[in-house]
């Protein structure tokens, strides 16, 4: 059976979790790492031994015996990475933020349709069961129309606090970094709002530590959305229909075990249960790639690149109404 090879460019803390998940899917093998400094790259390979080390990104991605590149550094990388690796037609998963801006998601997809290469953004929710249980359970009506979205997501970091977090050059702050998980739900389940109001609380740095975020739609329905980097939250969602309730519980945006079902008075609360991840919750994101590379497709038919579009789009307009702003805004 034909195998898709994987490599991972960046070997920090995700790239491990993806690489440890990665053994978990079937038809794949990691046969390759790339990163600047050598210390990390060996550190990395005593865990994840393959048979090809690379200690540049361009070494990398000219390898020939690659197939696809999960690009795994921070998200102001993402779109020099992606370039680089469509360049050398490698298929690429980039982690979320998928880019800092819309004009450069717009590029990146515009360039992977020219090159005729697979790309998708890595966001990971999308393929986790409780959130496909979720999507199945909406679409049979079990809640009616869905009404409202309220979803949080917040924690605050422990010293030595990663520099990353606060840096407007590194595209730090709330929203980027974990506020793009309760805009993805909501986007997801409720489309393109009509209008946004958006607020934020400034670092000392300038960007944002908390964002507060309100979607409006002409048809009456509501998101309310909030990150923060500096309390610790339940982070959760509730999604409201016109005939019950779906509550994700804490860590919506990863594995988890179960959900709450809820109709007419809170007393109907119903716990459905499934079983747990095998990994850290990559796996399945890994696996969908790997098929749909298998399938030779150059799209994703779950995560689309008009899914992506859509994001970042938003994520522009919250930017703009809340004041964010990142130097790569002016590139």
């Amino acid at each position: 059976m034909k195998k898709i090879r994987w490599g991972i460019l960046g070997c920090g803390k995700i790239a491990r979790k993806f690489a440890s998940d990665l053994r978990l899917v079937q038809s794949a093998e990691l046969i390759a790492i790339g990163a600047r400094e050598k210390s990390s790259l060996e550190t990395f390979s005593k865990d994840f031994p393959v048979p090809h080390r690379h200690t540049s990104y361009e070494s990398l991605v000219e390898n020939t015996e690659l197939d696809v590149i999960y690009i795994a550094t921070p998200h102001p990388f993402h779109y020099e990475h992606a370039l680089l690796c469509l360049k050398n037609k490698k298929a690429v998963l980039c982690e979320k933020a998928f880019a800092m801006n819309m004009r450069q998601a717009n590029e990146m997809i515009v360039f992977a349709k020219a090159q005729n290469t697979f790309i998708m953004e890595a966001l990971w929710t999308k393929f986790l069961p409780h959130y496909q249980l979720m999507k199945k359970m909406i679409a049979e009506g079990k809640i009616g129309s869905i009404q409202s979205v309220i979803a949080q997501f917040g924690f605050k970091p422990t010293p030595p606090v990663a520099p990353r977090l606060f840096d407007p050059t590194l595209g730090g702050g709330s929203l980027l970094d974990i506020g793009v998980y309760p805009v993805f739900l909501a986007l997801d389940l409720l489309g393109r709002p009509d209008s946004i109001e958006a607020n934020m609380t400034t670092a000392s740095t300038g960007v944002d530590d908390q964002c507060a975020i309100q979607f409006h739609y002409n048809t009456g329905k509501h998101a309310q959305l909030f990150s923060s980097l500096t309390s610790d939250l339940a982070t959760g969602a509730d999604i409201a229909g016109d005939a019950g309730r779906i509550r994700l519980t804490h860590r919506f945006h990863g594995p988890t075990t179960n959900l709450e079902f809820y109709t007419g008075i809170v007393d109907t609360r119903q716990a459905v249960e499934f079983e747990s991840a095998k990994g850290n919750g990559y796996e399945y994101e890994a696996q969908h790639v790997t098929d749909c590379l298998l399938q030779r497709l150059v799209e994703s038919p779950v995560m689309k690149h008009s899914d992506t579009l859509l994001l970042m789009e938003t994520l522009d307009r919250i930017r703009d109404k809340a004041g964010i702003k990142y130097p790569s805004d002016r590139k």
